[in-house]
């Protein structure tokens, strides 16, 4: 077994270039980022229920959850109509599949939020960034239509 110190220059390294990305990124951008961690939380957790480790599966399912409820309290319901309305239906669907995915042990539940989750990242992924050029897709928050980076903007726990 071996152990990371987390504390090492490396790792302090990467802590400080991710702060610092998320802090520079877009609104647009910080939704990507919290997908990308969606996604990385729940391969996390596959691999420690693969290898039976419990702690670490419960660890990094409760992490993909928060970051599943900070894209739902992302969502902007009178821009996005009923776009929003499925998303939110969707992003509660997700959560209660990798609770459940937690407390049966069962990574088929972790693989269709994975897949779910990748279909929608690949959705606002094809989604310009630009501000002119995406005036008719959905929006995933109200600041993105403003120019407003500084508000509302998610988080996300990128210790693990």
């Amino acid at each position: 077994m071996s152990y990371t110190n987390p504390r090492s220059p490396i790792n302090q390294y990467a802590q400080v270039n991710a702060k610092s990305g998320v802090e520079s990124a877009s609104p647009h951008r910080l939704i990507q980022l919290l997908f990308d961690g969606a996604l990385e939380k729940i391969a996390k957790a596959k691999g420690c229920m693969l290898r039976g480790e419990i702690a670490c599966k419960g660890e990094q399912i409760s992490k993909a959850i928060s970051i599943v409820q900070g894209l739902q309290s992302s969502l902007d319901f009178e821009v996005g109509g009923e776009l929003a309305k499925n998303l939110d239906d969707l992003y509660e669907h997700m959560q209660g599949q990798l609770l459940a995915a937690n407390v049966n042990n069962e990574s088929e539940k972790l693989d269709e939020v994975s897949d779910l989750l990748a279909t929608i990242k690949n959705g606002w992924d094809g989604i310009s960034d630009q501000p002119d050029a995406g005036q008719n897709a959905p929006k995933q928050n109200q600041d993105e239509q403003h120019g407003d980076e500084g508000a509302n903007k998610p988080s996300f726990d990128e210790s693990a």
